[in-house]
């Protein structure tokens, strides 16, 4: 499954332009899945392409629990959607 990961400041704030705290939240992400990181402003996206075994509402889970890691706890994830062939399929928010 491809999803593309929309995290932004849990305070909102905007974020500056250093791409440190993407990286430091895709290392924290599962070694399995494929990542690639895109800094937008004032948010971060990340795509990752996991097993075809792992659904939407697992990967969500799995990295809100990440972001409760006391490093990147400042950090909520906003969206995550589920692409196809690099086009948005489905948007799910997690709020």
């Amino acid at each position: 499954m491809l999803v593309e990961l929309t995290i932004r400041r849990a305070a909102g704030e905007p974020s500056p332009n250093s791409p440190v705290d993407g990286i430091r939240i895709m290392a924290l992400l599962p070694a399995r899945w494929r990542k690639d990181l895109k800094h937008v402003t004032g948010e971060i996206a990340i795509r990752v392409h996991t097993g075809e075994d792992e659904t939407t509402a697992q990967i969500r889970a799995e990295v809100t629990a990440i972001l409760t890691n006391p490093e990147v706890s400042d950090w909520e994830l906003i969206t995550c959607h589920t692409l196809a062939n690099g086009r948005h399929e489905a948007k799910e928010d997690t709020r």
